[in-house]
């Protein structure tokens, strides 16, 4: 029976892991009152309780919640007043949901190359950005553009991390985006939060978010005199009411996953062909990354963890230029829409066509961390993976 098997892991544990009815007290509190939408009365709502609390814990001055990150990055998007067909940097590997938000907001994304670390490499933007979309991919915090007024934080992999300053991902940058989905570090199945040091640009979000208007709470609906068009992404009570028990739980899963790292990267086999890819001490620890001497040697691996029922992935599913989306400039409206502005916007930054980025890719492999278990289960998770690394 394989170590997976015997202690009960999941293939993406983390918050997940920590969800217990008895421990629900706000969403029996949501239950028992009888209201699950965050307007419906004048007291503070869940939301709003969950907003505030996370703008507490990292140090954001406005928070807002809503269904997921992609809505998030929209969110940041459409309150910088862009012009349909304004140009976006993003990363070239990060999940295609950052290409979709820039898209759907009517917005036209250019992949940038990265470092070796995976990150955006912001020596290849161009003086003129103005939106730049930084992913801090798998926990790992990325350096931020100096000079770009724009810049936005997708946080999703990220909650907890810390720049070398003290201060958290997400509240350095125009905004920051954080994901509640089940393989995050916090889960609520679906959820997402929007946070900024922006008073105006967090009143945009805000109206922009509920139909473009400011909503009163127990009033609802009311209209501002001044509203604008906008969408319904308003959060409901009871995935605030569970954010906030994950939020309690926090400190234990950074701390479960930091210590399960420090086992794991200990026990690693002393190979010449086999390294760590470090990490620095502000990152979220949420898997140890290995950069293998080739791709044959890296599938070897991923065959040979899997069999033993060691969870682990590779990140080539993260490369956007071949992303359909992007190579081949896909679209549902009949004219190409947003694509048919870009005109002579380059499809990519990058020096040598992605050569490099596509051979870190093809021996970059990530094994996840289990913070739930213990320090003994931990051990044993790492000596299984150093055993089989061996074998190779």
């Amino acid at each position: 029976m394989t170590l997976q098997k015997r202690q009960g892991q999941r293939f993406l544990p983390y918050g997940a892991n920590y969800l217990n009815w008895s421990d629900m007290h706000e969403l029996q509190q949501v239950i028992e009152q009888s209201v699950l939408f965050r307007y419906q009365t004048e007291s503070e709502s869940m939301a709003s309780r969950l907003e505030r609390t996370v703008g507490e814990r990292l140090g954001a001055e406005h928070v807002l919640a809503v269904h997921n990150c992609t809505e998030a990055l929209r969110l940041a998007l459409v309150s910088t007043r862009p012009a349909v067909g304004d140009v976006v940097y993003i990363p070239a590997v990060t999940f295609v949901a950052v290409a979709g938000a820039v898209l759907s907001t009517g917005l036209i994304p250019v992949p940038v190359d990265v470092d070796e670390t995976l990150a955006l490499d912001t020596s290849l933007l161009p003086a003129d950005a103005r939106r730049v979309i930084v992913a801090h991919m798998e926990g790992a915090v990325a350096p931020l553009p100096a000079t770009v007024p724009f810049v936005i934080e997708d946080a999703a992999q990220a909650l907890g991390a810390r720049f070398p300053d003290g201060r958290h991902v997400g509240t350095r940058g125009y905004a920051g985006a954080f994901s509640f989905h089940h393989n995050k570090v916090l889960t609520s199945g679906e959820g997402g939060l929007l946070v900024t040091n922006d008073r105006a640009a967090w009143e945009e979000m805000r109206c922009y978010h509920d139909h473009g208007s400011a909503r009163k709470p127990g009033r609802y609906p009311t209209w501002n005199e001044d509203a604008y068009y906008g969408e319904n992404l308003v959060t409901s009570e009871e995935v605030a009411a569970i954010q906030l028990q994950q939020f309690r739980h926090l400190d234990e899963v950074l701390a479960g996953l930091e210590r399960h790292y420090r086992i794991a990267s200990q026990e690693l086999p002393d190979r010449s062909d086999i390294a760590l890819v470090p990490r620095s001490p502000g990152d979220v620890k949420i898997s140890l990354r290995l950069r293998l001497a080739n791709r044959e040697l890296r599938d070897t691996a991923v065959e040979r963890l899997t069999a033993q029922g060691i969870a682990n992935w590779t990140l080539g599913k993260y490369f956007l230029p071949e992303h359909p989306v992007l190579a081949g400039r896909r679209s549902l409206y009949a004219d190409g829409f947003p694509w048919n502005l870009a005109g002579a916007v380059p499809r990519a930054l990058t020096r040598d066509g992605f050569a490099r980025t596509r051979s870190l890719l093809d021996r970059t492999l990530c094994v996840p961390l289990s913070p739930e278990l213990s320090e003994q289960q931990q051990a044993t998770a790492a000596k299984l993976l150093r055993r089989t690394l061996e074998t190779m």
